[in-house]
């Protein structure tokens, strides 16, 4: 019998038992294999792959996040991860994962998703829309002088979060990403090796931020980084910096110009450019200038 094209082959659910698959399937691509990632966006969303023909592990896999969910569905999913192992590469499987997922799975569901240069006109002939850009940097951080003058704000009390405040993070979280993520931020007390707070400098305890540095293989991510101002953004990452001898990694939107300044001037170099892409949507809901950095552009 003459044995099934590559796309007609059966997409499954995955789950966290798909873990080292995953991996191994990053790591086929030149990926870091991101084990630690992997294990939350397994366990916090839900993956789709195809399993290789040969028996190794999987031909590919992406990853899928939903956020809000109501009685019709979520009110908005984020795809990341899609990866098609190079010996089956450009045979037309990443389209026809994406199509299921997309157009079947989550039809009717607004998407987002960042994209490389190489992924995106696949994604803009799927109906995906560039609405922004993410800037990607990486580096050992330099803290800036002691003695560098405060903001409109004041310098913010920044401390390592408690079960108190899981609350107030939610709230401003919702508020900020314009829909719930409660399934996600509730994980980041055991996936983040910090997890920090900033509170208005008045002290009448007023949450005005929140960041968390994960790690990442050699680096520490920083993500989601969530603030009132440039400011508070700054206090928290400083006070991350302290917390690790690792470079640190993270993604920030390139409207926040002035933070991408001070982040080169405190050492971390420019890697890479994604598309913020949407479907289905104008753009990403909530409010941008409080949404500094995402916990994971897989994660959207």
């Amino acid at each position: 019998m003459t044995p099934p094209h590559i796309t007609d082959l059966p997409i499954r659910a995955l789950s966290v038992d798909d873990l080292r698959h995953c991996a191994d399937l990053s790591e086929d691509r030149g990926w870091p294999r991101e084990d630690h990632k992997w294990g939350l966006l397994l366990a916090a969303g839900n993956g789709y792959g195809v399993d290789a023909p040969d028996g190794l592990g999987l031909a590919a896999a992406c990853v899928v996040t939903p956020y809000g969910n109501t009685h019709a569905g979520p009110e908005l999913a984020a795809i990341g991860m899609v990866l098609v192992a190079d010996r089956y590469a450009r045979q037309g499987l990443g389209r026809r994962l994406m199509q299921h997922v997309c157009d079947d799975v989550l039809k009717g569901v607004p998407l987002t998703l960042h994209a490389t240069p190489n992924g995106r006109p696949l994604y803009e002939e799927l109906g995906f829309d560039s609405t922004g850009r993410a800037e990607m940097l990486k580096g050992t951080f330099r803290p800036e002088d002691a003695h560098s003058t405060p903001g409109t704000y004041g310098t913010p009390r920044v401390r390592p979060a408690n079960a108190e405040d899981l609350q107030r993070i939610l709230r401003l979280d919702a508020e900020v990403f314009g829909t719930d993520r409660t399934h996600l931020i509730i994980r980041l007390p055991a996936f983040a090796d910090q997890l920090l707070v900033a509170e208005d400098p008045t002290g009448d305890g007023t949450l005005t931020g929140y960041a968390a540095a994960w790690p990442n293989m050699d680096t520490h991510v920083i993500g989601p980084l969530v603030a009132r101002d440039i400011d508070t953004a700054r206090s928290l990452i400083t006070a991350l910096a302290q917390g690790t001898d690792r470079p640190l990694r993270t993604d920030v939107d390139v409207r926040h110009e002035e933070l991408l300044g001070w982040l080169k001037d405190r050492g971390l170099d420019s890697i890479a450019f994604n598309a913020v892409m949407t479907r289905g949507i104008p753009g990403l809901p909530g409010d941008w200038t409080r949404r500094w950095a995402p916990l994971t552009v897989a994660a959207g």
